[in-house]
């Protein structure tokens, strides 16, 4: 089979045999992975939805790990990604209300549910607004950062929601939902901006075997 460039309908030479041959692969492929993606599409709109609707996203996860049997005990844990640097920029320090010169701490973290990376979390912070037993705890364990300052009785403001899975895909592609809010305190003072990244992990059951997959931005 010699394949030409396409021009049009001109330039795909198909013998008769392998045109049928690749239309009966295609007719299982498709009939194998339609009824994968519309459940999928559901499961992630569920999740976005679920996120919205609750201030702590790591409690959200927690359930969700819950739900799908993910571990044993259901629990998120936060995987620090040490090595990487994000100085706040402009944009970052007016959406906190940082006062000039005020000191901006950046974190990023793999939140997991076993062996199940759920998402990928960037974070930067006013250490200010924060209690010293708070950030020597940040700075000293793994522990996610919606765990370690729930004392503050914090409200979550999004900024944006992206549902990141389409129609057109034939599998849900390493990101599915992306989300980026500000944390507030009762009087609306905000002390952090957080951008999550939630990967096909999430679509993930009990049974399934995770694959080494790449770092999502």
């Amino acid at each position: 089979m010699r394949v030409l460039p396409d021009h049009g309908d001109i330039g795909l030479r198909w013998p008769s045999t392998t045109a049928a041959a690749l239309a009966l692969a295609l007719s299982v492929g498709v009939a194998r992975a339609g009824p994968a993606m519309p459940e999928a599409r559901r499961l992630v709109a569920q999740l976005n939805s679920d996120l919205l609707s609750h201030d702590s996203a790591t409690e959200t996860l927690q359930r969700w790990c819950a739900a799908r049997h993910l571990a044993d005990p259901p629990t998120i844990v936060a995987h620090r990604v040490l090595g990487r640097d994000k100085p706040a920029d402009a944009e970052v320090r007016r959406l906190l209300h940082a006062a000039p010169g005020e000191a901006i701490r950046y974190r990023r973290v793999a939140l997991a549910c076993g062996d199940h990376v759920l998402s990928n979390a960037d974070n930067w912070y006013r250490p200010g607004a924060l209690t010293a037993a708070m950030n020597a705890e940040l700075d000293a364990t793994d522990h996610p950062f919606g765990a370690v300052v729930k004392p503050l009785a914090f409200h979550r403001r999004t900024l944006s929601a992206e549902v990141l899975i389409s129609a057109a895909e034939r599998r849900p592609p390493a990101a599915v939902i992306r989300h980026k809010a500000v944390l507030e305190t009762p009087d609306g003072m905000p002390f952090s901006l957080v951008v999550e990244t939630y990967r096909r992990a999430v679509l993930d059951t009990a049974s399934a075997r995770r694959q080494v997959e790449p770092q999502v931005p």
